[in-house]
């Protein structure tokens, strides 16, 4: 039987065995944290927004539990015998989590107030583990502190700053509820402004319009707005801090990192990570830079709004404080507890325990935002003569006039306006994703509008005069039964038919985007669904309704006879499913199954196309074929006549954490449809009623 000292030996052999491997785990969670806060960085300066927002590493239950796993050398104590290497990494480790916290700040603005309360009460549990398990290595190392209180004093110091930081996020997520709020009447005030204006809906005046949209949605965005606080630059300065600290002890430990130095930690097991300690503060050491890019940029973000504004602001003028900064602990201080308490001095004491609490909040918050105001105020009295000159030579190099956007701008109170330059990168990302759109204009789509001059075939894909339950109409399912017409009375080779397809395929993706936008209530999503269903069979496996287009259950001999197998399939569809229905609700052809309603559109639309045969139309097949064609590029033209509206629609979103994707797709669908306006504008095309959806298609 074993001994307990031989247990314990197989035991360290296992630990020393597994824990180099346990180091390279956390070097590799180090550079996932690392590379999304490079992603964000290359993401924002790409698009020159300068702020950096936060969108790959953000404050969320993955971010902070890959943290956790870089965290692992701080809250390790294991082992009190701790070599100097290791001291090193334990303190590079704090550094790291202090600068990631610090780039965590600004996505707060991209969160629900419960999402923040969350995320942040998580964050706090983490911060205050590692403070707890250092505080407990510092009492173990108490009796061996003589030799190496250089090396805990800088632990201590990062504690306090990544208290601070946490301090930090709270003041902010205490301001963003009201500033959301104020920022929501700012904007709905300019969105009333902007919509009453006369649109002569000339494509010069859409674009002019949409990117005033897309200045406010970018101006109004919470996480910018942190950026450009005062808080915000005051966390950059203890960030720079930070990585001075953090080049301070890569030069420390830079003999330690040498090669010699690491086959003898390898042979003589000095660390318990051994030769994975060197990498884990490689990886720190390059992850700090990377963290340290988004709030440096930031602060001078921050700086140079503040700079444009220095010559009408005093000192005196900085030590005021705007409300939203303490509107929602002083709304708080007045509300009752939410608590029973019967005895009146009992909840006298609550009450006056509260007060107290949110006093010192309050001072607290005061002192943050203060402390930033004036430290960036003093940066920007020093910054201003070089910032004028550069913009004085940018300003001198421009040529032509340039519309002002800057009037679009939502700001808090007390925000100085945004410098030129800014509004001028918000305004040039905006023409990126015009310009990104009309490299994808649907030409396909353009060259069959083109083919057609008026729009009578509009009125003649469905007649009155066929017998059946009148379901509402929408763009989409007309057009893919048309689509699934032809090619069920061509040949799969058919080059006229094959183009068609193209031109429908690049249709439909705008169409789509038409209806979606215009039927708000999504009362026609059981007909949107159908023609997905319809398409997806026609296109990818030319069938419908289960059954192979070119089989002859399907296909006649002639397309008189193809008609007529298509129409009567469909009508058996739809009669079966009625005379087996005792549901009152489907009555409604609202709530048809999505089969029953591709049927439906089917035996409408063959047996409309054989009543005009019958009236000695399309006599040939060339004209049959041509007629359909001209009706599904009738069909859709008369949707696109829409685009404006649906533009106007997408760039108005209320939700503040929609509003910039919605007009991001608004800028985008402008120029994929530059051109297509220009054919629509030329002539005089029906117009859709929005607010009668269940009409949309009119004869």
């Amino acid at each position: 039987m074993a001994s307990s000292s031989d247990c314990s030996r197989l035991f360290e052999e296992v630990q020393n065995k597994t824990m180099p491997w346990i180091g390279l785990y956390i070097a590799a969670a180090t550079t996932l944290c690392s590379l999304a806060m490079a992603a964000d960085a290359f993401i924002g300066f790409r698009s020159k927004r300068y702020w950096l927002p936060s969108k790959c590493f953000s404050l969320n239950a993955f971010s902070l539990t890959i943290l956790a796993v870089t965290m692992k050398l701080p809250v390790d104590l294991t082992s009190t015998d701790l070599s100097s290497i290791d001291q090193y990494a334990r303190i590079s480790s704090l550094l790291f989590m202090s600068t990631c916290m610090n780039n965590f700040i600004i996505s707060l603005g991209s969160m629900e107030n419960n999402e923040i309360v969350l995320n942040l009460a998580a964050l706090g549990v983490l911060v205050i583990t590692i403070m707890v398990n250092i505080c407990i290595h510092i009492v173990q190392m108490h009796p061996f502190t003589s030799g190496v209180f250089y090396m805990l004093l800088p632990q201590i110091a990062s504690l306090v700053i990544m208290l601070l930081f946490l301090a930090m996020s709270c003041s902010m997520s205490l301001m963003l509820p009201t500033a959301k709020r104020y920022l929501e009447l700012k904007y709905n005030e300019m969105h009333i402004l902007v919509s009453s204006r006369q649109l002569d809906e000339s494509i010069d005046e859409v674009g002019i319009l949409v990117k005033g949209y897309w200045v406010m949605a970018e101006t109004s965005n919470p996480q910018f707005v942190l950026a450009r606080s005062a808080i915000s630059s005051t966390s950059a300065l203890l960030c720079i801090l930070i990585t001075l600290l953090s080049i301070q002890v890569y030069l420390l430990a830079s003999p330690l990192l040498s090669t010699s130095t690491l086959i003898y930690y390898c042979a003589h097991n000095t660390s318990s990570y051994s030769w994975s300690i060197h990498w884990i503060l490689k990886f720190q050491f390059t992850g700090m830079f990377f963290a340290s890019i988004a709030p440096i940029s930031r602060w001078f973000t921050a700086l140079t709004i503040k700079v444009t504004d220095t010559q009408h602001k005093s000192f005196r003028d900085e030590l005021k404080v705007d409300k939203y900064w303490t509107l929602n602990l002083v709304e708080w201080m007045d509300t009752s507890i939410p608590l029973r308490v019967q005895n009146r001095l009992c909840k006298k004491l609550l009450c006056d325990v509260r007060r107290f609490v949110l006093n010192i909040c309050i001072g607290f918050q005061i002192f943050f935002v203060l402390s930033g105001k004036l430290l960036l105020f003093l940066f920007a009295i020093y910054g201003r003569g070089v910032y004028l000159f550069v913009s004085k030579k940018s300003q001198s190099s421009r040529d032509g006039a340039q519309l002002d956007f800057s009037q679009y701008a939502v700001l808090l109170e007390g925000e100085p306006q945004l410098p030129s330059y800014i509004v001028k990168n918000i305004c040039n990302e905006a023409d990126r994703l015009i310009k990104k759109g009309e490299e994808n204009q649907p030409k396909n789509l353009i060259r069959l509008l083109k083919a057609s001059s008026n729009f009578n075939g509009v009125g003649r894909f469905d007649s009155n005069q066929v017998p059946s339950q009148e379901p509402p109409n929408f763009w989409s399912l007309p057009v893919v039964t048309l689509m699934t017409i032809t090619v069920a009375l061509t040949d799969i080779a058919d080059d006229k038919a094959n183009q068609l397809l193209a031109s429908v395929r690049e249709g439909l993706s705008v169409v789509k985007i038409i209806e979606g936008t215009l039927d708000r209530n999504g009362e026609l999503e059981s007909f949107r669904k159908a023609a997905d269903v319809v398409w997806v069979g026609v296109e990818v496996y030319r069938k419908w309704d289960y059954k192979d287009l070119d089989s002859t259950s399907l296909r006649g001999a002639t397309y008189e006879e193809t008609l007529k197998n298509l129409s009567f399939v469909a009508e058996k569809i739809v009669t079966e499913f009625m005379a087996q229905t005792r549901d009152v609700l489907m009555q409604n052809p609202l709530n048809w199954p999505v089969r029953v309603i591709a049927a439906n559109s089917m035996y409408r639309i063959a047996r409309t196309i054989l009543l005009c045969m019958t009236n000695g139309e399309h006599q040939s097949d060339d004209e049959l074929l041509e007629g359909i064609s001209i009706t599904i590029s009738d069909i859709i033209a008369v949707c696109l006549t829409n685009l404006v509206q649906v533009i106007t629609l997408n760039c108005h979103i209320h939700d503040i954490r929609e509003r910039h994707e919605s007009v991001r797709r608004a800028l985008v669908l402008f120029g994929e449809s530059k051109e297509i306006l220009e054919i629509l504008q030329q002539r005089e095309v029906p117009r859709l009623d929005v607010e009668k959806v269940d009409a949309t298609i009119v004869g």
